[in-house]
């Protein structure tokens, strides 16, 4: 079998996401033997197994199991919100930026943007957000929270500043979602547990297929009301599944041997980070990074983005673009800290025009 780097046609360090990540020997041989049945008609033992799993993680009543994560955030606010409510979010979460507008084509509701540091909006801020209740006026129903924030460089909530949040929604009668992509990176770097960083929210979702290295899936956890509305939603999207125990196999075992070891994911990402610091041009933005992903602004070389993400890609290296001089590199357990290290020395002769 093809390693994951060869099969990119070259040796090939991977830092575009870490959805790059791909099931190693014993993830697969734990999917080969899963226990499955028909998911739809809660047969599969795997998926239920799973379910109960994250729900308890969760410190939430239910769980559903579902292809992605975009799904888990777009049949949130279809649950929570009708046409014509107001969602308030950051300026750069996922659900505003990066789900095709999936909030006013699919829950006829809007994202309204937040101020907020590194993802990171105020009590106060989003206090002053809320409208008040009227004829004129569409319905403040939803507030947003995404941990780990990926646009603010992989920036976790600290606990204090989701309680604040809370207090203020719970104030205003609003409910409450959390975007839990990256939580359990959350989780390790802050030592909060996943439970506590969930418990204010009504709602709230866990990705497998990121730093857990699982090859699909997500799950959506709520209370036992908002998981049956949201099977609902799941067979009207076409989410429903059969036999899915196989993919929720990998998603057991990920739980169980992938979630400690997201610490060195961090540490290669910082790794990766104080070598790019020191390239002349080269800033590290946000800094400090705190989780797996690195943001490099490179305006100050001279070079485009492209440019260099073009040449480290002769290299090897692949890094994902944000933007005209902005990169994106994101650390996983297909990335090693040889890996980050030879990545450095690739960018810096990238930017030197040397590579």
């Amino acid at each position: 079998m093809r390693t994951a780097k060869e099969q990119h046609g070259r040796c090939c360090v991977d830092l575009v996401s870490d959805t790059a990540t791909r099931p190693g020997g014993a993830m697969r041989e734990a999917m080969a033997a899963a226990d499955v049945g028909d998911e739809q008609r809660h047969e599969d033992p795997t998926v239920t197994a799973l379910c109960e799993r994250v729900a308890t993680l969760l410190g939430k009543e239910q769980a559903i199991f579902l292809p992605s994560g975009t799904m888990c955030n777009q049949i949130a606010l279809l649950v929570h919100c009708r046409p014509g409510d107001e969602i308030l979010a950051a300026e750069s979460s996922h659900v505003l930026t990066s789900e095709g507008a999936g909030a006013a084509a699919l829950a006829g509701a809007f994202v309204r943007a937040l101020p907020a540091y590194r993802g990171v909006f105020r009590a106060t801020d989003l206090h002053a957000a809320i409208r008040p209740s009227g004829p004129k006026s569409p319905r403040t129903r939803l507030v947003v929270v995404e941990q780990t924030h990926n646009q603010g460089g992989g920036s976790v909530w600290p606990i204090d500043a989701i309680r604040e949040v809370a207090a203020s929604t719970r104030a205003a009668g609003l409910m409450l979602h959390m975007d839990g992509a990256r939580l359990l990176n959350a989780e390790v770097a802050s030592g909060v547990s996943a439970r506590n960083h969930a418990l204010p929210f009504d709602s709230v979702w866990l990705d497998l297929s990121k730093g857990l290295g699982c090859p699909v899936g997500a799950l959506l956890a709520g209370d036992r009301p908002f998981i049956d509305a949201a099977w609902v939603w799941k067979h009207r999207l076409g989410g429903a599944m059969r036999q899915a125990g196989i993919l929720a196999a990998a998603g057991l075992y990920a739980l169980d041997h992938n979630v400690d070891r997201l610490a060195e994911d961090h540490d290669n990402a910082l790794a990766f980070a104080e070598r790019a610091a020191a390239i002349p041009g080269v800033r590290v933005d946000p800094y400090p990074v705190e989780t797996n992903m690195v943001f490099l602004d490179v305006s100050g070389t001279g070079r485009s983005a492209d440019d260099i993400a073009a040449r480290l890609q002769a290299s090897g290296i692949r890094i994902g673009v944000e933007g005209a001089t902005r990169l994106r590199a994101v650390t996983h357990l297909d990335v090693t800290r040889a890996d980050c290290l030879r990545a450095a020395e690739q960018l810096a002769a990238a930017v030197a025009g040397t590579s």
